[in-house]
């Protein structure tokens, strides 16, 4: 990838507890927390998990959303969550997360095959929502 190319830095989700699903993402989703200290120690207003090296799903508390003024309307996306975030992972990986999710008892889709995304299709890919309802899909490419 060119150093110029753009790329995804961060998806926002709106979470009710930032702390626990912090601790979903890291136990089940096996992303690592990011600002999590800092956040319960009230130094900054929401935590973070990391996806890769370049790119972080934040987890924004749903009680902030009156405070949010970046433009118009903004508070208004509250409890509005985007249709899904997919991961994209090696196969390896991909079995690793969908049976530790499967270990929690958080309900899986069916497996799904050759669905398209941003590098072509898909081999593999399937759905699960986190505690706050927010769907996210995991998929590997062949």
């Amino acid at each position: 990838m060119k150093d110029n190319a753009t790329r995804l830095d961060h998806v926002v989700l709106w979470v009710r507890e930032p702390v626990a699903a912090a601790d979903f993402y890291e136990t089940a989703v096996g992303l690592a927390p990011v600002r999590l200290a800092e956040y319960s120690e009230g130094t900054v207003p929401f935590p973070s998990v990391r996806v890769n090296d370049e790119t972080i799903l934040d987890l924004m508390p749903l009680s902030s959303a009156e405070r949010m003024r970046m433009l118009p309307g903004a508070a208004d996306s509250a409890g509005h969550p985007v249709n899904h975030v997919c991961l994209a992972l090696p196969g390896d990986r991909f079995e690793e997360l969908r049976s530790r999710l499967e270990e929690q008892a958080v309900p899986v889709s069916d497996l799904s095959y050759d669905s398209f995304g941003a590098r072509g299709a898909a081999r593999r890919s399937f759905y699960f929502r986190d505690p706050d309802g927010n769907i996210v899909e995991a998929r590997h490419y062949g």
